[in-house]
């Protein structure tokens, strides 16, 4: 494990992430991957906790989000390399850590276990399910009535000109969807203001370039999967089945009437569910 110096960023293929290295530079690293539309900082409330706790944390700006890692082409966002920025990063702190992932980044997070096992010492999945289990959830429940929004990402530019000319609407879906007003005006700041709108939605536009047998893969590490019932995107379906395609222990945890935003709206809630997978 590096323990001479703090991570600050990542290189890899000429691009840069960001990190937020936090906590005893000893303890055991804890990665944690952001979704959209948020950055690293939307692990500011649940970091410090961990840390107290005697972990490292090191939260990535990942690839769309971070300054410096901003492709434009679409095939530049498919989760074979969105896989592969995570196991960089994992490789700086030893070669393994434990992985938590919140909305896309649950989504990478699953990916990294099932395809790289040898880097997750324990997997901690927030809101969304494994893909395999998302796949399924579309055709066995409701999941597709859900995604819709996945498909209008799709379409070139209308995103992108609704969230800007028509921010207040836009704004307002999101906190109809549970985003606090705080972390709207975040979003403002971090993902508009600062240019990065049009690549931070390269993951959705990417994928339909995956190929759909590499989200069939199984995880061997312990896993935990964390769901809030006021998830507006994301079914009980996909979560209640995500355990079949876990060979190692598995808890389910329910979060009772919140919404999506798990990590600013339950920090102290989630933070003892990923410290009870990492301690186990």
């Amino acid at each position: 494990m590096r323990t001479d110096q703090r991570i600050c960023s990542v290189e890899r293929d000429g691009l840069v992430f960001d990190v937020l290295d936090e906590g005893p530079m000893d303890g055991e690293p804890v990665v944690l991957l952001h979704g959209w539309p948020e950055r690293a900082t939307v692990w500011r409330h649940v970091a410090p906790i961990l840390n107290t706790a005697g972990y490292r944390t090191l939260a990535m700006d990942r690839r769309g989000f971070a300054p410096g890692a901003r492709p434009k082409r679409r095939r530049d966002y498919r989760l074979p390399v969105l896989i592969e920025d995570v196991a960089a990063l994992i490789d700086e702190v030893g070669g393994s850590a434990h992985v938590v992932g919140h909305d896309w980044g649950a989504a990478v997070a699953w990916a990294v276990a099932g395809h790289r096992p040898e880097r997750v010492r324990t997997l901690t999945a927030v809101s969304v399910p494994h893909p395999a289990a998302m796949m399924k959830a579309m055709v066995k429940s409701d999941q597709l009535k859900k995604s819709y929004y996945m498909l209008l990402f799709q379409l070139p530019f209308l995103p992108e000109l609704v969230a800007t000319r028509r921010a207040e609407w836009f704004d307002v879906q999101l906190l109809k969807g549970g985003m606090s007003r705080e972390d709207v005006a975040r979003f403002r700041r971090e993902i508009v203001e600062d240019g990065a709108l049009s690549t931070s939605i390269g993951c959705y536009r990417a994928m339909f370039l995956t190929d759909p047998r590499v989200l069939r893969f199984r995880v061997s590490a312990p896993t935990t999967m964390v769901w809030s019932t006021k998830d507006v995107a994301l079914g009980r379906w996909g979560a209640e089945h995500s355990g079949e395609w876990v060979d190692a222990s598995f808890e389910l945890v329910v979060l009772e009437g919140t919404s999506h935003w798990i990590p600013t709206q339950e920090p102290d809630v989630l933070a003892d569910a990923i410290l009870r997978r990492v301690r186990g």
